[in-house]
């Protein structure tokens, strides 16, 4: 397990007006392929205004991800990026960061898992289903916290299901049933106003 870092193990990066970034840790002018470097060696920075010193972290770690994109490197499907643009200015704009931090995390720790188990595993796509299930079993738990009806509603899926159900029909009907217990949720605040 990795050890907590501190706040002395994090590189402050400086932002000057003329867009050029300076690493206070190695005194030398740095570009963001530098930066993408740092994060692949789960090196901690931050991103300061080097006027005001204001953190510009999020708006650097952005930028880099577009520069990736444009290049051809994508990684982010049409699809998720259009679902993603959705969220901004919702009502689950505030739950979104939370779910894909824990989704990352989950993500990370299953390619580290793959990259140990993967030579001795006969089926290694029953990893992915492994995961699969943990990171649905995560996301209800993460649901259940903002959607206190959704063990109500499982426990009334548990006595209708069949056995028989595949993964699946199993995740299908478990999104089913945490999108009726949101459904649920924005009526009972929409009534509220």
């Amino acid at each position: 397990m990795a050890k907590p870092k501190s706040a002395s193990d994090t590189v402050v990066i400086k932002k000057y007006a003329n867009r050029r970034l300076y690493d206070t840790s190695t005194s030398s002018y740095v570009t963001l392929d530098h930066l993408s470097d740092l994060v692949r060696r789960e090196t901690d920075f931050e991103v300061v205004d080097a006027k005001t010193g204001d953190d510009l972290t999020r708006q650097v770690l952005t930028q880099i991800i577009f520069e990736k994109e444009n290049k051809g490197e994508g990684a982010l499907p049409i699809s998720f990026l259009r679902k993603l643009i959705g969220f901004y200015g919702g009502r689950s704009q505030t739950l979104l960061p939370a779910w894909l931090d824990m989704s990352m995390n989950s993500f990370s720790e299953s390619q580290e898992k793959w990259k140990q188990s993967v030579g001795g595993v006969a089926n290694p796509f029953s990893l992915f289903e492994k995961q699969a299930r943990a990171n649905m079993e995560m996301f209800e738990n993460a649901m259940r916290m903002f959607t206190p009806g959704i063990s109500k509603l499982r426990s009334s899926k548990k006595t209708r299901s069949d056995d028989a159900d595949s993964p699946q029909e199993d995740a299908m009907n478990l999104l089913r049933l945490q999108m009726a217990a949101m459904q649920e949720q924005l009526d009972a605040l929409a009534g509220k106003r």
